[in-house]
């Protein structure tokens, strides 16, 4: 009789970005190992369409539950991005309970993964028999800090951007204390507190997958395994979408736009899903980028109510582009193309015209343009969550961007700031070093996921574990 495929359950945070990382690794669990899975959704209201339409498109060995959805009604409107999401889990520790529950009864349930957001799971999966494992989708880096933080809560006094000097992290480059998450820029808040407990709960993992590789991250990776007490790290990234869907492989018009562009020319311009700049900001990035003098394919979105931008989580629709200023459409439109609502990332990222990348930092965005670019040198712009120490990785670790200087009083980036680093990222010497640099990294990427490759030798470990 054949023996039954060992079964993960897996358990990502409320939302989509955290979701798609965690299908990519799952689908390697199936195809390599042909692991079965069942991906258990919390909900704090109805599903968006495009994840309604992501779930409905997961192959047939990865099945998915949504959970019934919680309250956040009392919540108040300040509360941050982190506490909804820590409270929506929270809150679904019921649903997770019977659901796991009934898994463990009716299948070979070998493991529970979860993100960051899903370690008050733990105590029901030991309980359950089932070893509990973390998958970190951010850098060997923050997930340090992380581990770290309690340390520093005890040894620093003031806000951590008040820092006069940086704070060095075990294996990484010094970074200064305005650069660590956002979340733990105001130590009086929730997140703060939130950030503060977790180390404990994360320690609890039998084994920490993270979405990183020793060919971007050597020094913090190298440094983790030398620290005794900490749970097993496996670094099997990076770990990216690497065929775009289906539907989204015809010829849209930023392609076609981008055909028609000579090689190299064109900075893509996109600050993921969820970002948004104030109006005042948007209005000196389109100054910046029409003065640069460079093409540009710009993802432009409404701006955010929030004076410094931040992250918006309602579902976009195809708006206008009347918020950028006057005439500027017009003045650009025989260099530029400016859409309102979405590009194809990866195949802007592989097409021969791109020739630099403007992104918010977002994790996912990085190792895509590391693993689909043809060594796109960054202009870093982080908005929120990590982004700011992954802005740090690429301008001082890795020396593949340039970060534009905001404004100390009121931390907007100035157009004459803004053209004057599209320019360096985009020609001259600078640039050339940037993309050798890019190239190489890429290739280190690569050979990471090989079959002879660390990453896919870390995959293997974990598998090994679960059967």
């Amino acid at each position: 009789m054949a023996q039954t495929a060992p079964h993960i359950a897996v358990i990502p945070s409320p939302g989509l970005s955290h979701l798609i990382s965690l299908r990519e690794f799952a689908r390697r669990l199936v195809r390599r190992f042909h692991f079965s899975i069942t991906i258990i959704v919390p909900t704090n209201g109805p599903s968006s369409k495009a994840q309604a339409a992501f779930l409905e498109s997961l192959p047939s060995a990865i099945s998915h539950l949504l959970l019934p959805a919680v309250s956040l009604a009392d919540l108040p409107p300040s509360a941050g991005l982190e506490t909804r999401i820590s409270v929506t889990m929270a809150r679904s520790l019921p649903f997770l309970y019977e659901a796991l529950k009934s898994l463990a009864a009716s299948t070979k349930l070998a493991a529970l993964l979860v993100d960051l957001f899903g370690a008050d799971t733990f105590d029901m999966a030991r309980e359950l028999g089932v070893p509990p494992y973390m998958y970190y989708l951010s850098t060997a880096m923050s997930l340090s800090l992380f581990f770290d933080l309690p340390t520093l809560d005890k040894t620093v006094s003031c806000e951590f951007r008040e820092l006069t000097e940086p704070v060095q992290i075990p294996g990484c480059i010094p970074i200064h204390g305005k650069d660590l998450f956002y979340s733990i820029q105001d130590r009086k808040s929730e997140a703060y507190k939130w950030c503060l407990q977790q180390p404990e709960r994360y320690a609890m993992a039998e084994g920490i997958i993270i979405n990183t590789s020793t060919a971007l991250e050597p020094g913090p990776i190298k440094a983790w395994q030398q620290q005794p007490g900490k749970p097993r790290l496996y670094p099997v990234g990076p770990i990216i979408q690497m065929e775009p869907d289906d539907k989204n492989c015809g010829q849209t018009e930023c392609l076609n736009w981008l055909d028609n562009q000579p090689t190299g020319s064109v900075l893509f311009v996109s600050f993921g899903s969820g970002g948004r700049l104030s109006h005042e900001q948007i209005t000196e990035l389109a100054l910046g980028l029409e003065f640069s003098e460079q093409r540009f394919l710009w993802v432009a979105r409404p701006p955010d109510n929030l004076a410094g931008g931040g992250y918006f989580t309602v579902e976009t629709q195809s708006q206008p582009l009347s918020f950028l200023p006057e005439g500027f459409v017009e003045r650009t439109k025989c260099r530029s193309l400016v859409i309102p609502t979405w590009a194809p990332q990866i195949q802007v990222l592989r097409h021969e015209s791109t020739g630099g990348f403007l992104t918010h930092c977002g994790w996912n965005s990085i190792i895509e343009n590391i693993l689909h670019g043809n060594g796109l040198p960054f202009v870093a712009w982080p908005l929120f969550a990590e982004q700011n120490m992954n802005a740090a990785l690429v301008t001082d670790d890795l020396k593949v961007a340039l970060r534009p200087e905001s404004g100390e009083a009121d931390g907007v980036v100035g157009r004459e700031e803004i053209a004057r680093v599209v320019k360096r990222v985009m020609v001259g010497e600078e640039a050339k070093a940037f993309r050798r640099r890019m190239r190489e990294l890429k290739s280190s990427a690569l050979k990471s996921l090989s079959e002879d490759g660390d990453s896919t030798k870390a995959l293997c470990e974990v598998a090994d574990n679960w059967f």
